[in-house]
């Protein structure tokens, strides 16, 4: 049967709008993923601080859980006040000229007494101390023949830079970052000490010469380790994107650069604690504990831009419980099986009604013709949530167990605003020959080691020493 005449125009204009329709639904897809994105800062997502701006967020609520205490030293804690020694180094005398009461004249005889102050400061820049080393060349008296003393091994040239130079370069270079420019002016400021930028290079080059087998021990230690912390960053070699790998504990620090972000670490033992990058899931031989400071941060986004009901409790709980298990370690216990209970078991009770809500919402647009309907943001953390609730929550059972990965993250940090200063590295050799030197140096620092003295030792030396607990 043949259509009406206006059954055409009007099937083209239900068509019509049919596909606006569909394009009204992706439009304001983009347009809330765009708002997103927007309100995104460092206090709701990874993003790191220097993102913000000038335009810094609101600091309202803080990731922290309040403790009731008042801000500063607490009771018991020991000080670092300035207090006097017993000698001074030098000592400078002050007498008073005339009586206060009569006016009569006073002299240094006439003390019956002192008050003492003391004042700290810096020694005024001294040349270098030049050491000559001389081999004398004796004659036997029975044979005649002419014997010469040996330089020591270190004395291997007519002129050359003691060892301590060579660490004071080397920890302001590769610990407090200074560019090469700027350390070359530094020590000709303090120290009158005249360094070309090669000489600078070549001093850093020697230190690093022998780190390899100190860095290759530090990272069987930490492989080795009941908890130990990933992450992994970009880092520019060249033209070209590589990744930082950290892999840390809270006495030892390991850096290894790779060209690929895929490329972990092998032969891992025991726990370890990252921030759900999914190939760490593929480790074996290991069990997982998330960072949970990432949660708080994607919940607080979905509390101030999705603002989805269920996200305030669990900010709230996590929050509760970090606080909880942070005062049980304090005591250098276990949290209460009771307590712990209860966090998990009120835990399940949000992820339910989280999932329930979502599972209420309509399905969102698809991109393309096949495929599943997306999830929200709030659903993919829910369902993140209760797949991995044990990893989640792991720092309950075992006080050794962080609450987060804040370790891995703060030994990662001064790498990336070396690469702001400085830019990125030239060459993999000297990208790797600074992952070894940072990996002595932060690893000294947590030993409790004097970092100029760790880097005047012979690396083979400071192995023995590590601690490891």
């Amino acid at each position: 049967m043949p259509l009406h005449p206006t059954a055409a125009p009007v099937a083209e204009l239900l068509a019509l709008i049919s596909a606006q329709r569909s394009q009204i639904v992706a439009l304001s897809a983009r347009v809330a993923e765009l708002e997103r994105r927007l309100g995104l800062n460092s206090s709701n997502s990874g993003k790191p601080p220097s993102s913000d701006g000038l335009q810094k967020p609101p600091r309202t609520a803080s990731l922290r859980e309040r403790s009731g205490r008042a801000p500063g030293g607490q009771k018991g804690h020991r000080g670092t006040t300035l207090a006097q020694v017993a000698t001074a180094d030098v000592t400078v005398e002050h007498f008073p000229a005339h009586c206060a009461d009569c006016g009569a004249a006073l002299s240094q005889g006439m003390s019956s007494g002192h008050a003492a102050r003391q004042v700290f400061d810096l020694p005024a820049p001294s040349p270098l101390v030049v050491t000559e080393h001389r081999a004398h060349r004796c004659r036997c008296a029975a044979c005649g023949g002419v014997t010469r003393a040996a330089f020591p091994a270190a004395v291997a040239a007519p002129v050359q830079y003691g060892p301590r130079i060579g660490a004071v370069v080397t920890y302001l270079q590769a610990w407090q970052l200074l560019p090469e420019k700027r350390l070359a002016t530094l020590l000709a400021d303090l120290f009158a000490l005249r360094l070309s930028t090669a000489s600078i290079a070549r001093i850093i080059g020697d230190r690093a010469a022998g780190l390899a087998g100190f860095a290759a021990a530090v990272r069987g230690h930490v492989a080795a380790a009941k908890v130990k912390h990933l992450d992994e960053t970009g880092l520019r070699i060249g033209a070209r994107t590589h990744w930082l790998h950290v892999a840390s504990t809270r006495l030892l620090t390991h850096y290894r650069i790779s060209p690929r972000r895929g490329s972990l670490a092998e032969a891992l033992g025991g726990i370890v604690v990252h921030d759900h990058w999914k190939p760490y899931y593929t480790l074996r031989g290991v069990s997982h504990a998330l960072c949970n400071a990432h949660h708080l941060r994607e919940l607080q986004a979905l509390i101030e831009i999705e603002r989805e009901d269920w996200a305030r409790p669990m900010r709230t709980l996590l929050r509760r419980a970090c606080h909880a298990a942070n005062l049980a370690r304090a005591q250098a216990m276990a949290l209460p099986q009771r307590l712990a209970g209860l966090i998990e078991r009120a835990y399940a009770r949000i992820i339910a009604a989280g999932l329930a809500w979502h599972d209420a919402q309509p399905a969102l647009h698809r991109r393309g013709p096949r495929g599943r309907h997306p999830h929200r943001i709030g659903h993919n953390l829910l369902l993140r949530l209760s797949t991995r609730s044990d990893d989640v929550l792991r720092f309950l059972a075992d006080p050794d167990i962080p609450f987060s990965n804040n370790q891995a993250e703060q030994d990662a940090r001064m790498m990336k605003l070396r690469q702001k200063i400085s830019g990125g590295f030239r060459s993999q050799h000297g990208a790797n020959r600074f992952a070894d030197i940072r990996t002595l140096l932060s690893t000294a620092r947590k030993q409790g080691w004097d970092v100029l003295h760790a880097l005047i030792q012979k690396p083979d030396l400071l192995i023995p020493q590590i601690k490891l607990a």
